[in-house]
């Protein structure tokens, strides 16, 4: 799909189906601020209106539903501001994420081609979550000194076994059967199908038109691969994890762990424990109030300058992280990321 004009997101009706259209297609959709606000102003005017009866989300381009969030605003607020705007931002954000998620009408999310970080978020929590042969789900955070948001450590924490540990932390991008597998997307459809589909949900329920696309899925990687991963990241710290990894003997393993070994310490550390605190809480609200402390502390830290300076601003591919070992991060400094925030918690779960 191309976009037409400038606005970032694009709005329109079709027959029995209301459409956002991520529209930045040159930074493949990645979310800002006025695109949240701009989302959740049409799902406000769309769960209201009778005539709407679904609500579907794709992306402008051939590349994508959506990068993630606007991390280069992310990188200079944190380095030259005081992280107001970024905390407004994730709050806006995840505050979406929940709405999304408890949308009381159908929310069909196409997750063609590229959809990362916040991508996932204003997708994998919809109630139709379509994946083609192009998807490329990924939360990758750790690469970049941050730590899973927008509700990824729920999805993760609910994938099946250490699946959603392995991709956590190593931030791999999966496909389409992968994605199904890991609990991310609930329907294949060829790509190629897709603009059809997109006609038929004008005049069909969900249901109906789904049954005239949906394909089975061809096969993936990860259930191959469950019982080292399974194995390995079952470990008590990211520290056992990478020695198991490297013990192994599956060259797929070793891989892994030297993914790791060049992610953000403290970022790995971080995850580690916000996902297996994911899987204790009961509710996405839960999740994203503990979210919201993380990235916050993130943005105090210089790991995150340095990471966005390294993969996204210079492309030098050469973080420098601090601290620079696994062994150097302190519990502490773990337990720094879960503090309460008093006045400024996100506050989305009851008695928050």
């Amino acid at each position: 799909m191309s976009g037409s004009t400038e606005e970032p997101v694009l709005l329109h009706r079709a027959g029995r189906a209301a459409h956002l259209v991520l529209n930045r297609p040159r930074a493949i959709n990645a979310l800002n601020h006025d695109m949240v606000g701009r989302i959740d102003r049409a799902l406000t005017a769309w769960e209201r209106d009778p005539a709407v009866e679904t609500v579907v989300i794709t992306g402008a381009g051939e590349r994508g539903l959506c990068a993630g969030g606007d991390i280069r605003a992310v990188h200079d607020d944190a380095r030259d501001g005081d992280g107001t705007a970024s905390a407004a931002f994730w709050r806006d954000e995840y505050r979406l994420n929940a709405r999304i998620a408890r949308f009381p009408k159908p929310y069909v999310a196409v997750m063609d081609g590229i959809v990362m970080g916040g991508g996932v978020g204003i997708s994998a929590h919809g109630s139709v979550r379509i994946v083609t042969e192009r998807s490329r789900v990924a939360m990758p955070e750790t690469g970049i000194g941050f730590v899973p948001d927008v509700g990824g450590t729920r999805l993760l924490a609910h994938a099946p076994g250490e699946l959603g540990i392995h991709l956590g932390l190593t931030g791999a991008q999966i496909g389409a059967a992968d994605a199904l597998l890991c609990g991310l997307a609930d329907h294949f459809v060829p790509s190629a199908s897709v603009p059809h589909l997109l006609e038929d949900l004008a005049a069909h329920p969900v249901r109906d038109a789904l049954a005239r696309h949906a394909r089975a899925v061809p096969q993936g990687e990860l259930a191959g691969r469950r019982e080292w991963i399974d194995g390995c990241y079952a470990a008590g710290t990211v520290e056992e994890i990478v020695e198991r990894l490297l013990d192994h003997g599956d060259p797929a393993a070793k891989e892994a762990a030297e993914t790791l070994l060049a992610k953000s310490p403290t970022s790995l550390k971080v995850t580690l424990v916000a996902l297996r605190r994911a899987r204790r809480l009961g509710t996405l609200e839960q999740v994203l109030d503990q979210e919201y402390r993380v990235s916050l502390a993130a943005l105090t830290t210089a790991d995150l300058v340095e990471g966005v300076r390294a993969q996204v601003v210079d492309k030098d591919r050469n973080p420098r992280w601090s601290p620079a070992t696994l062994a150097e991060v302190t519990d502490a400094d773990v337990e720094r990321f879960f503090a309460p925030l008093g006045a400024r918690e996100l506050g989305l779960a009851p008695g928050a």
